[in-house]
């Protein structure tokens, strides 16, 4: 399975969302919760091509994108490839 980070900040419904959809899936995923850290927010938006919205979530050398990308490809069928490569 494809390790998946996530960038998270604290009081992000979008966050909970996302981690609650890897949750449920079973994926354990690693977290950097950014609320605080603004070097941490640097690295997530070079990371992320710009995108400086919470959650950012990548599986692998993959970058999903945010919450609604993230279930957007479960709707697909697609996340489950993603996460088993």
């Amino acid at each position: 399975m494809a390790e998946v980070v996530i960038y998270t900040r604290q009081l992000c419904g979008f966050c909970t969302a996302a981690k609650r959809l890897l949750d449920k899936k079973g994926v354990a995923y690693t977290e950097h919760d950014a609320t605080f850290d603004p070097g941490l927010r640097k690295e997530m938006v070079q990371k992320a091509n710009g995108h400086s919205t919470f959650p950012q979530v990548f599986v692998g050398k993959t970058h999903v994108g945010g919450c609604d990308d993230l279930h957007d490809l479960e709707r697909a069928g697609k996340l489950d490839a993603l996460l088993a490569s």
